[in-house]
Parts: structure tokens; C-alpha cells; sequence
């Protein structure tokens, strides 16, 4: 394996260059690989179609599971959304940076195409110091989980290097991720929050913050972000979203 493009990112004393290439590769429309706080993710620019299209190539996946989009602090929300309700909003003070997801709809005038979205898009904001380090200089990342789609996704750069190196230039080694539990998702763009996956924060603790129903009977959880998310493997068969209307990402979050 060539470690050429594998950059150390285990030390903010020093990771500036190798945060500096990751910035550049992804202002060029390339794809950087990543340490978030379940996996490491797989990113382009959200506004960038075609560096958004190359990340669902590269996963090996098509439109209709488009991926998360992780921001650097909640402040970016109203930016990328529109009529969040007060309770989502309590849920992302609560528990943001970390393992929650919301599924919200996305500002119509925003120039970006994530795939087959439905004029919704899945936010979260990442609780791991390399990938704020970078979301800071680049802004909004569409993110999926550093594997291709069906295999386990990375928790080390190198596990990640081995699945997605012939198509990603920038690989920012953050060392292993303990991880392990995607983010919870959660719909908010009906008239009640409503889990449509389960993850890292439990039912009771969302439900201390603002009301949300469990999992709907038909519906169930895609990995949606294997980086920092739930299960491992971003293939899950209800990977299809549980209401055509309001489609679950088909891997990222984590």
C-alpha cells in the first residue's frame, strides 16, 4: 500500500498541512477520506454535483441513497434548512456535536444535488476534532461511510485506503475510531419527530429534550452514515427509505 497519500492528522500541533491538502483536494471537486466520531467518512463538496456523483461512484451506490451532509456547528442549520421546527432545534442544541442525525427540508434555493432527496436533506454536526477541523475551512461535506457499499466500513485509514484508494486522493489518518454506533436519525419534517433509525442517543434521552416517537412500524433504519453511524455495513436491506416522500440518507451519518 502506498502511504503517499495518507496524511497524519493524529496531532492538531501539526496537522495543519495535511488539514491544508484536505481543504485543497476538496475545492479542486476531488473526495478526501476522514475520522469522524463513529468511522471514517468519504466527503465531497456539497455543492459540487460532480465530486458528489464521484463519491456515490466510488461507494459503488446510486441517486436514490444520497448522503448526509455534515456542518462544521449548528449556526450552519438555518443556512441549509428551512422550517425546522422548535423541537428539532432543541435536539440539535442538546446534542450537537455528536450521534444525532435530523432529516429536515433543505432551503430550495440552495445550487447543490445530492441525489434523490425529495427537498430534503439529512444535517448533523460531527463530534471529532479532525473532521470539525476541516468542515471550519471547507464548509458542508456530503459524507457516506469510507467503504464500498456492502463491506464493513473503515474504523482505521487503512481499512478505508484498502476499499476506496483508487478513487479518493487525500486520506487524513486520525487513528482508529472506536465508534462503532451509528447516529440516531430523526425525521423532523412531518408533523411529529419521529426516529426512523435508532443509534447513539436512546429514545429516553431525546425524549428529555423534546417529543419524538419510536421507529414507524414500517420503517427501519439504513446505515446511513457507515463513517459515523450505526452498523458497519452501509448495506443494509431497508437501505430504501421508509416514506418515498421523505427518503432516509442511504449510508453517512454514522
Amino acid at each position: 500500500m502506498s502511504l503517499i497519500r495518507i496524511k497524519d492528522a493524529t496531532d492538531p500541533a501539526t496537522w495543519g498541512p495535511a488539514i491544508d491538502e484536505a481543504v485543497h483536494a476538496i475545492s479542486r471537486g476531488d473526495l478526501v477520506v476522514f475520522p469522524t466520531d463513529t468511522v471514517y467518512g468519504i466527503a465531497a463538496d456539497a455543492f459540487t454535483p460532480s465530486a458528489v456523483q464521484a463519491l456515490l461512484d466510488a461507494k459503488g451506490r446510486g441517486r436514490q441513497m444520497p448522503p448526509p451532509v455534515l456542518m462544521p456547528d449548528a449556526r450552519t442549520l438555518d443556512g441549509l434548512a428551512t422550517d425546522v421546527p422548535d423541537s428539532a432545534r432543541a435536539l440539535a442544541e442538546a446534542f450537537w456535536p455528536g450521534g444525532l442525525t435530523l432529516i429536515v427540508r433543505a432551503q430550495p434555493s440552495l445550487a447543490w444535488d445530492l441525489g434523490e432527496t425529495y427537498g430534503t436533506v439529512a444535517l448533523r454536526v460531527p463530534d471529532h476534532p479532525v473532521a470539525l477541523a476541516l468542515l471550519r475551512r471547507t464548509g458542508p461535506l456530503a459524507v457516506s461511510s469510507a467503504n464500498r457499499t456492502g463491506r464493513a466500513a473503515g474504523r482505521t485509514v487503512e481499512e478505508a485506503y484498502t476499499q476506496l484508494g483508487a478513487s479518493v486522493p487525500i486520506f487524513l489518518d486520525g487513528g482508529e475510531i472506536p465508534g462503532g454506533v451509528a447516529s440516531t436519525i430523526v425525521d423532523a419534517t412531518g408533523d411529529v419527530l419521529r426516529i426512523v433509525r435508532p443509534g447513539a442517543i436512546s429514545l429516553e434521552a431525546l425524549r428529555a429534550v423534546a417529543p419524538v416517537e419510536d421507529v414507524a412500524p414500517d420503517g427501519a433504519a439504513p446505515d446511513d452514515n457507515a463513517p459515523d453511524d450505526t452498523a458497519p455495513n452501509d448495506a443494509a436491506p431497508n437501505d430504501a427509505a421508509p416514506d418515498v416522500a421523505r427518503p432516509v440518507p442511504g449510508d453517512l451519518d454514522r
